[in-house]
């Protein structure tokens, strides 16, 4: 069975929610894309659920407006707004069977039993639970359950689904595995999702577009690759995958590129705050682009350390090694000569692998 509906856009206008003299969420200007897997990423109390329960109608803007499918929503009820959500409690009815707590939402809707009995074991053949319809939630897997919740909210044919935090419950196994279903499902039907997480893995591997909150304010949109790759302030390099750093100075800047003055050496880097000398900085390294330099071997920034530890992780390994100042990380494709390691080891990495940024705060602070 295929579900085909239209997603809607959403816009935040300046919206912002204040309690009392707490900002939980400043002015904020955002566009979500109609159809797009859009996740809203941050540690929590960075105010993603805020935004959520905006979206939803559970709670209004202290100011500025939100908008869906172009129609603003100042006044209009949750249930009357074309969204549905799915809470991480997930909240299903525990003496209705599977069907009935698909088909819930339809008989508020006045539809005759067969009929939403029928919708209902549509829905479930297409969420992969043909043949459990009849069962009480009480005799489901978790991710099945999580299945059933998805059903429900599909069932009144929203134009947004929004999902607070839906897989956090699960067990890593089964996390992964929804991460999959959930990215084909909002493909083959077309809706617009709103996924909220602070697991940085969800957000990067189902969505579109990721926006990364802190302390009630977005601080940068973008892809997947574009948050890892050029994250474009401290707090983005630090939350959104693991990252070496080094602190210094700003010694020369030209062409895109800047050299930073560090306690261990001085290192040219991609410079995209366009960064004077003079400016205290922050260099960023993920640990995959160190690398360990072969004999004779040259690269445009090098150090040195001795091998702390080697940590085996699957088909990579995290090299913990001790610098003349610190500690930083390599990751490697797992290989005999890895583990073999000893002695002082030169590294190296080029200067379009590392990003000098302004200092500030950082996500493990």
């Amino acid at each position: 069975m295929t579900l085909s509906l239209r997603g809607m856009e959403i816009g935040l206008h300046g919206a912002a929610v204040r309690f009392g003299d707490f900002q939980a969420v400043h002015p904020t200007d955002l566009t979500i894309d109609a159809g797009e897997f859009f996740s809203i990423l941050g540690p929590s109390g960075c105010g993603k659920t805020t935004v959520l329960r905006l979206l939803s109608g559970f709670l209004s803007p202290s100011e500025g407006a939100v908008s869906i499918g172009g129609r603003p929503m100042a006044g209009i009820a949750p249930a009357d707004r074309p969204t549905a959500l799915i809470f991480q409690n997930l909240a299903l009815f525990p003496l209705m069977t599977v069907w009935e707590n698909v088909a819930f939402g339809l008989e508020m809707r006045g539809w005759p039993k067969a009929r939403r009995r029928a919708r209902a074991f549509e829905l479930l053949d297409l969420v992969a639970l043909a043949g459990q319809g009849e069962k009480l939630p009480a005799e489901l897997s978790g991710g099945q359950r999580q299945r059933v919740a998805i059903a429900r909210a599909l069932a009144v044919e929203p134009a947004v689904l929004l999902l607070d935090e839906p897989l956090s419950a699960l067990d890593l196994k089964l996390r992964q595995h929804m991460r999959a279903e959930l990215k084909q499902l909002q493909q083959q039907t077309g809706i617009t999702f709103v996924y909220i997480t602070h697991d940085q893995g969800e957000a990067l591997t189902m969505s579109d577009r990721v926006a990364v909150m802190h302390r009630g304010r977005i601080v940068q949109v973008g892809s997947a690759d574009t948050l890892y790759d050029r994250p474009e302030n401290a707090f983005v390099a630090t939350f959104v995958g693991e990252t070496n750093r080094f602190v210094g100075t700003v010694t020369r800047s030209e062409a895109g590129l800047a050299e930073i003055a560090t306690a261990e050496g001085r290192f040219r880097a991609q410079n995209p705050s366009d960064l004077p000398p003079g400016a205290e900085a922050v260099l960023f390294l993920r640990p995959e682009r160190l690398r360990v330099l072969e004999a004779g071997e040259t690269a445009s920034n090098t150090l040195q350390g001795r091998l702390l530890r080697r940590d085996m992780e699957g088909a990579f390994s995290t090299l913990v090694i001790q610098t003349a100042q610190g500690r930083v990380k390599l990751q490697q494709v797992n290989s005999g000569i890895g583990a073999a390691l000893d002695g002082v080891l030169r590294l190296g990495f080029a200067e379009t692998a590392a990003v000098i940024l302004p200092g500030g705060e950082m996500a493990d602070d």
